[in-house]
């Protein structure tokens, strides 16, 4: 038995000016074949994938395809997804005969033209593969869309935000795929789309304070229930520009009314609780005399979520920056800022320019900073968003002010990462203030470590009062955008590839 992995990974912003390259994919990590599963073994949804496999009484033959990854941003060029889309079809080609395949996907990357680049990746290899089982991983903040639902055996969506599950969600695919090939399951899917898009920052599964609390645990529960194989609730990305905006719940289940019925009930569940997601934030100025208040007995984060790197943005907002300048601080402040051009700056000398508003068009500081030292932007990530998870994000400098340190980066990764502020010679837990470009990721590192912290309204191109943007393409209704209308919340049922076609 011969079992294909692979990963596609990217979440795109609309509303990012940068757009994701061919280039970004490569210094990320692209891997391929052997090296795949060599390197990720323990990493992630294909590491979840490699050792759920490995522990199959008879252990299939793992064939790598290839992992594409970068990080969120704008929204890949044309010319990116025809690579992307040859990448994985070559791969495929190669593998040989297979008898399933996992794929690891975000679930909300869009290219130029394409808005549902996950949708079209999966069609691709099911005309490739034929009736053999796929089964595809999504994100959390995935846009599930009719596409791949018809074309995958069945989706399985992360339970967690923080999302502290990417491995386990790897491990969930893996024993989906053996119900479907190993006990001859038929999986049926029940997709709802629910006319909802909602901000990130209260949906803290780990808080029992949270309204995503409950519904996690649900999800949980259900899964342990006989005969259901898949629950899942999609709360989209909300920087996304597309037709099929919206959020989804989607449950795998051996019979169609069972995963009819769970998932009707699991978007009536999220539509109820809609208004629960709305965050109370503090305008910047505010923010920042609070934690000057307070930083005198411990650490305050400041989530700086509309310029969230984790989220797509750009990464070079300084306005929380131009407030924390104002005051004096005990121990050090600690800012990231994504900015290329000042990857040669020497330590030791002044330089003297602006910073931010270069990738976003926006508010710049001109201003003489001391360069401290430099620093490669280089670790492993484990937490939100990464299991052993490799991330470089090039040369970066520390820039000096009294005791405001900017750490800059030449490209975006997790501007909230422990592991980041330790790379470039700082312990963030020491820290007066550290400022978080993620609007929830990050409390899985700080919660519960930080004396306070803080969500801060400011602008970018990632933030919670979306509404304001400029959005051109999404359906409607769609709440929070209208506020009165009765969704319909009935679900379609998507089959198994097997009810289709004949297996060899």
């Amino acid at each position: 038995m011969r079992i294909a992995i692979g990963q596609l990974w990217q979440e795109t912003n609309a509303f990012n000016p940068v757009p994701t390259t061919r280039a970004d994919f490569e210094a990320f990590g692209v891997l391929r074949g052997q090296d795949l599963i060599d390197q990720l073994h323990d990493t992630n949804e294909p590491g979840g994938f490699i050792q759920s496999l490995r522990a199959w009484p008879d252990q299939p033959e793992i064939v790598g395809l290839v992992r594409l990854p970068a990080w969120p941003s704008g929204p890949a060029t044309g010319q990116t997804f025809t690579w992307l889309r040859e990448e994985l079809l070559a791969a495929l080609d190669k593998a040989g005969p297979l008898d399933g395949v996992l794929l690891a996907l975000h679930g909300a990357m869009c290219a130029e033209g394409v808005p549902d680049v996950e949708g079209l990746i999966l069609e691709a290899v099911r005309a490739k593969i034929g009736p053999i089982p796929l089964v595809a991983t999504l994100d959390l903040h995935a846009s599930v869309t009719p596409r791949m639902a018809r074309n995958a055996d069945a989706l399985v969506i992360y339970h967690t935000a923080p999302h502290i599950d990417v491995f386990e969600t790897g491990v969930r695919a893996a024993a989906v795929l053996k119900r479907i090939l190993i006990d001859g399951v038929t999986p049926y899917t029940a997709l709802v789309r629910v006319p909802v898009v909602l901000p990130a920052e209260l949906a803290n599964t780990q808080s029992p304070a949270s309204v995503s609390f409950g519904l996690c645990d649900h999800l949980s529960k259900r899964e342990k229930q006989p005969g259901i194989l898949a629950a899942g609730l999609a709360t989209v990305q909300p920087w996304l520009d597309i037709p099929d905006h919206g959020s989804a719940a989607v449950v795998v289940a051996d019979r169609a009314e069972t995963a009819r019925s769970e998932a009707e009930t699991l978007a009536e569940m999220l539509w109820e609780r809609r208004n629960q997601y709305i965050p109370l934030l503090t305008p910047i100025p505010l923010a920042v005399e609070q934690a000057a208040r307070e930083c005198a007995t411990g650490l305050v984060v400041i989530a700086d979520s509309a310029d969230a790197t984790t989220s797509g943005s750009t990464g070079d907002s300084v306005h929380v920056l131009e407030e924390l300048l104002k005051r004096d601080w005990p121990r050090p402040v600690l800012v990231p800022l994504v900015d290329p051009s000042l990857a040669d700056l020497q330590p030791g000398t002044t330089w003297e320019g602006s910073l931010g508003g270069k990738r976003l068009p926006g508010k710049s500081l001109y201003g003489a900073w001391t360069v401290e030292r430099s620093y490669q932007a280089a670790f492993t990530l484990s937490g939100h968003l990464g299991r052993n998870l490799a991330i470089d994000m090039g040369t970066g400098v520390v820039l000096r002010r009294g005791p405001v340190r900017v750490l800059t980066t030449s490209r975006p990764g997790p501007h909230f990462a422990p592991p980041f502020f330790t790379s470039a010679g700082f312990d963030p837990f020491t820290a007066a203030v550290v400022v978080a470009k993620s609007p929830c990721g990050f409390r899985a590192a700080y919660e519960g470590k930080a004396r306070l912290i803080l969500m801060a309204r400011g602008p970018g191109c990632a933030p919670a009062d979306f509404v304001t943007l400029p959005y051109a393409n999404i359906p409607r209704p769609l709440w929070p955008w209208d506020q009165e209308f009765t969704p319909d919340l009935r679900a379609t049922i998507h089959t198994s590839r097997s009810l289709r076609w004949s297996r060899p």
